[in-house]
């Protein structure tokens, strides 16, 4: 999965038709429509708030009034395009007098949320921390293997490690002998 690295703003203009893209970082769907309200608040004039998100893979979409299928779908399509995650996409149009046609209007979205996307996608990555001791002997293997990450250690008749690493590096460990302390994911 991937999520965008900030939120980001963007503006197309097609046929006099403004198109304002806003890419949000959001984790709760609870706020969703307060959010979008806040965006109908900033930008009155607007003729339509057309939105997709993805929150904890739940996905859900909004044409507001634009022609169906022509504005969420196309938006939450390059959404699941991109493999994102907690992302909440706005698309505020303001009307230029041109009519766009189905086509021009899927094109017109799709345009303005691929543009706002660009250098702004990171890999959503998933951490376990991990709370283990093992004996003084496989220290320096475990450290070698874990160099990469933030580690804390404690030594007493064992050695304590502290650390957070990403699930799918747990393998890593696994061929180790050590006993696992606590573990949760963050």
């Amino acid at each position: 999965m991937n999520t965008i690295i900030s939120n980001k703003e963007y503006v197309l203009e097609v046929k006099k038709s403004k198109f304002i893209c806003i890419l949000l970082k959001e984790m709760d769907d609870a706020v969703v429509k307060d959010i979008i309200n806040e965006y109908k608040h900033k930008y009155p004039k607007a003729t339509h708030y057309c939105y997709a998100y993805v929150i904890n893979n739940y996905k859900k979409s909004s044409d507001d009034g634009e022609p169906g299928g022509s504005a969420g779908i196309p938006i939450l399509e390059v959404l699941n395009k991109n493999d994102l995650n907690n992302v909440l996409c706005i698309v505020i149009r303001y009307f230029g007098g041109i009519k766009l046609g189905m086509g021009g209007l899927i094109r017109a979205y799709t345009d303005s949320v691929a543009n706002a996307l660009k250098d702004n996608i990171k890999e959503e990555i998933d951490y376990v921390s991990i709370t283990f001791k093992t004996d003084y002997s496989n220290q320096s293997k475990i450290d070698n293997l874990l160099k990469e990450y933030e580690i804390k250690k404690e030594f007493l008749d064992d050695v304590t490690y502290y650390v957070e690493i990403p699930k799918k590096d747990l393998d890593k460990i696994s061929s180790l002998k050590y006993e696992i302390i606590k573990e949760y994911t963050n």
